[in-house]
């Protein structure tokens, strides 16, 4: 009887109790609760199948097993179940035992089952396997093909059971905490094991091979381990049949054993993440013809990245990334046709991009950021219709940026960041699925025509630091899914667009250091990622760590504490915050800015606004960081500030404030002088005591209205008439005398050179100041 996915009715298993002679029963997924004491099925002596896994039974089993003698088959994974596993030790025809998923703790020498002597495959995944305080003098009656006991917590030892074990074929004892070496004795015992996976399991030391090749032994996983020795120089003729080899996150060094090229049925390598050096061997590229995956990221390998000979026709995924692999890209890849994966970054790569790449139909994922390659970027990249991901940030690419990619339709990922793309973005470039557009740091110009427009995928969007001109387009209003939006350092004029507050997942906003005028948007905000749904949170979540087929964390830059950070992956799911300083900015700051609840950092510094800061600032509860310097605010600074616990940065220098500074507590305690400088009529801790100030700013004179005590035009007739004979008396000394001529020149060329200095050093990267200050 198979019941899967549906609720059953009340007391079926009652109902069903009467009926001893049914033999199989399936209640998969029912939604079952309670415990197994009060579910009547223990009248069922004759079952073979009992399957009441993904359920949600608690508590512990039920005596009543004693009486299945007959079961062969027995699941109740993944439920609360609790307790010890005695009450299974009479099972005397079981075959099949699961338990994973539940609160059981079982000893590792799994004495309750020494009688099953029918027992070959057991599971008890995310479980506790604990050692007995008394080793077990007995050895159990059966002889197991599959044992998986994977995620068990601080085991400290492998169990003891499986040194009585002889017939094992598959062996998953991933996520464990043994604290030993690689258990070579598993394969000495087991000629006929097959899958091996050690994964994460606390290993260290060396790696010891068996003494005899393993000829059975298809699948090996030791990563995430401690083995800090070198790769076995035998590892290819001691393990020749392997189809997967995972050594990958541990501290092996050396050389890559060219032995690994007798692999011949080798379809996936992973040696990525340890400390490896020299080159590739060319007995790997020629001898593992049947590798589909090939994983060598993140060591130290070094030289030619491959020879002329390769023969991995078959190769579909290749990651070198994270090496010290120079030269061109080889020709000799031109070989892996159907590659769909090529990922050669953070190496020291030169050249331009080749042309034969173009063959590689299958490419979906291309990285190669963070080389040296130079050269025009591809237009024959444009008709790489499968491609979903391009990564090429960081190079010393140039060029304009190629229209032809206008027909790449199926476009998820664009990274061209932090190289020398200039011209106009085409206004055709507008992929529908596309999530993430990195273009920062290049030299790209014009406006924003309907660049993007269809894109309604977007997540990210960073332009910044580029020479975009023109007003920010309302089509930008358009993209629903925004939540990343960097403009920065451009020189965009007009006002901040209205639509922008149609984006109601928009997390980051950064227009600073272009030429905005006008007021802020009342009704601008950001939502951090935590107050959106769950749903769009995974979305986001998934796109900033692994956009499809690898996992590509593209970084974001973004000013808080008056300093430039880098955020990428998950970070940025909690970053939220609006920096629109170095513009010119006017009116004041609207009040609505209460709204903006759960922000982390707000920076309006250097623009022009005026008015009162808004008490309503004392409702940003989770703000760090406050950048209100360099404009001309007025009035007292709210008091309520000082309830802003979490704040770390604060500035309003130099505007118009007067008054009392906030109480000297809590985190304003920790602000000096240099939040609060240029603001001549504010006095209090840490500035000079209000009581020894001057006088208030509603004593000190008015401007007059009427006639002042000079009258102005006779002063600026006088100034003029004064520095006119000055110039010709300075004219007249001059030409009467040369020795003062020549003195005079002379040190009229030093100031001007010191003045071009001045400027060169000062005035002419002021826009770069103003957003370091």
């Amino acid at each position: 009887m198979h019941i899967e996915d549906t609720s059953p009715e009340n007391n079926f298993l009652h109902k069903i109790g009467a009926m001893p002679s049914i033999k199989q029963l399936s209640l998969t997924g029912c939604g079952l609760n309670g415990t197994l004491h009060t579910q009547g099925f223990c009248g069922l002596t004759n079952l073979r199948l009992l399957d009441m896994s993904n359920n949600n039974l608690k508590g512990t089993l039920p005596e009543c097993f004693y009486n299945f003698t007959s079961l062969e088959n027995l699941d109740l994974s993944s439920n609360q179940l609790s307790g010890d596993v005695s009450a299974l030790k009479s099972l005397t025809s079981l075959v099949e035992l699961r338990l994973s998923n539940n609160y059981f703790k079982i000893p590792s020498s799994l004495e309750p089952f020494f009688n099953l002597s029918k027992l070959k495959h057991f599971h008890a995944d995310n479980n506790t396997i604990y050692i007995e305080s008394e080793m077990q003098p007995l050895a159990p009656r059966f002889q197991l093909n599959l044992i998986s006991l994977s995620s068990c917590g601080d085991v400290g030892q492998f169990p003891h059971i499986l040194f009585h074990q002889h017939d094992l074929r598959q062996v998953y004892l991933s996520n464990n905490n043994f604290r030993e070496g690689f258990p070579n004795w598993l394969l000495n015992n087991n000629a006929n094991l097959e899958r091996l996976v050690l994964a994460k399991s606390s290993l260290q030391g060396h790696f010891e091979l068996p003494f005899l090749p393993h000829t059975d032994l298809s699948y090996l996983d030791v990563s995430e381990n401690s083995f800090y020795t070198n790769l076995p120089i035998d590892i290819g003729e001691k393990l020749p049949s392997l189809s997967f080899l995972n050594m990958s996150k541990n501290q092996f060094h050396g050389s890559i054993p060219s032995s690994i090229g007798d692999m011949n049925f080798l379809e996936a390598l992973d040696l990525s993440n340890n400390q490896l050096s020299g080159g590739l061997p060319e007995h790997l590229t020629m001898g593992c013809f049947s590798l589909t995956s090939l994983a060598l990221s993140n060591n130290k390998l070094q030289g030619q990245m491959f020879s002329s000979n390769v023969n991995l026709t078959k190769l579909r995924k290749l990651h070198l990334d994270g090496n010290h692999f120079s030269g061109k890209i080889p020709d000799s890849l031109s070989n892996c046709s159907f590659l769909s994966t090529l990922d050669l970054s953070n190496n020291v790569l030169s050249g331009e991009i080749p042309m034969w790449m173009e063959n590689m139909s299958s490419l979906s994922t291309l990285d190669l950021s963070n080389n040296e390659l130079s050269g025009d970027i591809p237009r024959w990249m444009g008709s790489m219709s499968n491609l979903e991901e391009i990564v090429m940030a960081n190079n010393h690419l140039e060029g304009p940026f190629p229209k032809e990619f206008c027909h790449l339709n199926d476009l998820k990922l664009l990274d061209l960041s932090v190289n020398n793309i200039s011209g106009r973005l085409p206004s055709c470039f507008s992929p529908l699925w596309i999530s993430q557009v990195h273009l920062s740091r290049n030299k790209l110009e014009g406006a924003l025509t309907n660049v993007f427009h269809n894109s309604t995928s977007l997540v990210t969007l960073d332009l910044s630091n580029n020479h975009l001109t023109g007003k920010i387009p309302r089509w930008i209003g358009n993209l629903s899914r925004l939540s990343f939006l960097l403009l920065n350092n451009n020189h965009f004029e007009g006002g901040i667009p209205i639509q922008l507050c149609k984006l109601g997942k928009l997390s980051l906003i950064d227009l600073s250091n272009n030429n905005l005028s006008g007021t802020i948007p009342p009704c601008l905000k950001i939502t951090a990622l935590n107050e959106i749904s769950q749903e769009y949170v995974r979305y986001v979540t998934d796109i900033a760590q692994a956009p499809s087929s690898f996992s590509i964390d593209e970084p974001i830059e973004f000013r808080v504490k008056s300093m430039s950070y880098s955020y990428k992956g998950i970070l940025l799911t909690y970053l939220s915050g609006i920096d629109l300083s170095c513009n010119k900015l006017t009116g004041e700051i609207p009040s609505e800015v209460k709204n903006l609840r759960n922000i982390y950092a707000l920076n309006l510094s250097h623009n022009n606004l005026i008015g009162p800061i808004p008490p309503a600032f004392s409702n940003l509860k989770q703000i760090e960081s406050l950048d209100l310097s360099h404009n001309n605010l007025s009035g007292k600074i709210p008091p309520q500030l000082v309830g802003l616990y979490r704040l770390s940065y604060f500035s309003v220098a130099y505007n118009n404030l007067s008054g009392s500074t906030p109480a000297w507590t809590a985190q304003f305690a920790t602000f000096d002088e240099s939040s609060y400088v240029g603001n001549p009529l504010l006095c209090g801790d840490p500035l000079k005591d209000c009581s020894t100030s001057g006088p208030s700013a509603s004593l000190l004179p008015k401007a007059s209205t009427e006639n002042g005590l000079i009258d102005m035009i006779s002063f600026y007739v006088t100034f003029v008439v004064s520095y006119v004979m000055a110039i010709l008396s300075i004219a007249c000394v001059l030409y009467i005398n040369p020795y003062w001529r020549q003195a005079w020149f002379y040190y009229v060329g030093s100031i001007s050179n010191c003045c071009y200095y001045f400027l060169e050093d000062h005035i002419l990267p002021k826009r770069l100041h103003c957003g370091n200050m």
